[in-house]
């Protein structure tokens, strides 16, 4: 691959770089340069330079704005400055944890970012209450000769920007490709038919998986039409009553009061109409029109009773959704 490429007039060339691992994705103009995922390159921040790592590789795209750009791929006078800065920040992160715990102070330290010029460092911690941390600002700006910023935030953010492995095996998705954060409900775990256990549908952070939104739209889109659970239906084996459904496979487990539970299709299910009597005399309409015939044929002007019990019980509802 060329290390020069000129985009056409009304493109530019653009790669997304990250700070830090755990760190948001930043659109950066490459000039010319192109680049490739996991190259690390010089950042122009106005102070001489920030090292960043390549994690989307040069494209070109139209757009209008403007962008920082990268001034030139990372040489190892850079690297060991970058290494210096991550052993100074890991020191600062270090005394910071040790003086909150001398301090007696109700916080977790988990992150201290140092400044490319050394003037000025950020100190991320949680808390469950306000806390007065007047005492550790003053120690670590006497250690660091900086100006200090503290940052609390919430337990998603702190895992987030700590990072972590999921239950799935895989890196954290907001500590690698989710923008932001958006919201998550119990309903979401409901409507995708999972265990409501802490313990399955909770992440690292404790609250519920963001991954539980992924494909909620597809569940609540293929449940569509198929009973609830508990709902009495109209099997080709009978009357029983909804124990379970498989909402992808559009099945429905049924459970029977005098025979084992049996799988059926959707569409070989009908719900039936509340106001009907879980008894036999709730039969399909296939089976209605058979005694009518039957009545027809033998002569008789008066109905037979279960046909006048299924007509009385409306037994051709619409299906119910979900």
């Amino acid at each position: 691959m060329s290390d020069l490429h000129a985009p056409f007039p009304s493109e530019r060339n653009v790669v997304g770089v990250k700070y830090a691992p755990t760190g948001r994705t930043i659109t950066l103009d490459s000039g010319t340069l192109v680049f490739r995922r996991g190259e690390a390159v010089v950042v122009d921040d106005r102070r001489g330079g920030t090292v960043a790592t390549v994690c989307e590789p040069t494209t070109a795209r139209k757009g209008t704005g403007t962008l920082g750009r990268i001034l030139r791929r990372a040489d190892p006078r850079d690297l060991a400055r970058a290494q210096e800065e991550q052993r100074r920040e890991a020191d600062a992160l270090g005394f910071a944890r040790s003086r909150a715990r001398a301090l007696r102070l109700p916080i977790k330290v988990f992150r201290v970012d140092v400044d490319h010029g050394g003037d000025r460092a950020l100190v991320c911690f949680s808390s469950e209450k306000r806390v007065d941390f007047r005492d550790l600002i003053r120690d670590l700006s006497a250690r660091l000769h900086a100006r200090i910023e503290m940052r609390q935030v919430g337990v998603r953010d702190e895992a987030k920007l700590v990072g972590g492995i999921g239950s799935c095996g895989r890196e954290l998705c907001c500590s690698t490709f989710l923008p932001h954060f958006a919201p998550v409900s119990i309903k979401m775990a409901k409507n995708q038919r999972l265990v409501l256990n802490p313990t399955k549908v909770a992440g690292q952070c404790g609250r519920l998986k963001c991954c539980l939104m992924y494909e909620d739209a597809q569940y609540v889109e293929a449940g569509k039409g198929l009973p609830k659970v508990g709902k009495q239906v109209q099997t080709p084996e009978g009357i029983g009553r909804v124990d379970d459904l498989d909402i992808l496979s559009r099945k429905v487990r049924v459970s029977f009061m005098d025979r084992p539970p049996a799988t059926f299709d959707a569409s070989e299910v009908r719900l039936l109409d509340a106001k009907s009597p879980a008894t036999p005399a709730a039969v399909a309409r296939e089976d209605v029109d058979e005694i009518e015939d039957a009545t027809k044929a033998a002569g008789s002007s008066t109905p037979a009773p279960a046909a006048e019990n299924a007509e009385e019980s409306g037994d051709d509802p619409e299906p119910e959704s979900t």
